[in-house]
């Protein structure tokens, strides 16, 4: 176990799913865990009631409301963005809107959820992104736009390494492949097609994305950054 005790951490998206493993873990290991939901509000209320965190309403295509929740927060030591959408289908039909808010989440919101976190952040802190491994890799038709966005946060995390190096604060990005959330269960309708791509046939848990991002949140990653950690049971392999 990692021991985060005097750590403050926030979590954004952190209601349900990895979001949720990963809240339960810090705040397991000694840390005061903030973290953000947008629409889960009965599971984020009974996550904050399991883990003593503290659990604040908020849109992360919203870039105002996500630099005001970080900034709010002061000095972190720790920060990972989870929040994420998925927008999948034929490029010619999917809805532009639709698009336009997926990126806004899964791009925008980290980068500025990152830099407004380095402005206060202690010397040190970690900053930890959960991409995809469909950053890598999409062997499937309809996933073109959800790939841009992952892949985005690679160049991001690479960049944003050096901007904040001197200090000691590290930048890593988690990409997980199939993982048994609501938005991709284990017994789902194409768990037997993503299987087909893995050397290890099955959806990886919450709770091993995060022991990934307590080991990279710990004092034996501090010299990890920029990096990209992949744990997707082979299907990138």
């Amino acid at each position: 176990m990692t021991d985060f005790t005097s750590k403050k951490a926030l979590v954004l998206g952190g209601s349900r799913g990895i979001g949720a493993a990963i809240v339960r873990r810090f705040a397991k290991d000694g840390a005061g865990v903030v973290f953000t939901y947008a629409g889960s509000h009965d599971a984020a209320q009974s996550l904050a009631a399991e883990t003593g965190a503290s659990a604040i309403r908020s849109d992360a295509a919203d870039r105002q409301a996500v630099i005001d929740v970080v900034a709010a927060q002061g000095a972190l030591d720790l920060l990972v963005v989870n929040a994420g959408a998925l927008v999948m289908g034929n490029p010619l039909e999917l809805d532009a809107d639709a698009v336009d808010r997926m990126i806004d989440i899964n791009v925008r919101a980290p980068y500025h959820a990152a830099v407004e976190a380095a402005r206060r952040m202690n010397d040190g802190g970690r900053i930890i992104v959960i991409g995809s491994t469909n950053g890598d890799r999409i062997p499937f038709e309809g996933g073109a736009a959800y790939a841009l966005t992952k892949a985005a946060l690679q160049g991001m995390a690479r960049g944003l390494a050096r901007d904040f190096g001197a200090r000691g604060i590290t930048i890593n990005i988690i990409q997980p492949g199939p993982t048994d959330t609501d938005m991709n269960p284990a017994d789902g309708p194409m768990s037997s097609q993503m299987h087909s791509f893995m050397a290890i046939k099955r959806h990886a848990t919450g709770d091993e994305i995060a022991g990934m991002a307590a080991y990279l949140a710990g004092p034996e990653a501090g010299i990890i950054t920029g990096a990209l950690h992949t744990i997707d049971g082979g299907f990138a392999a």
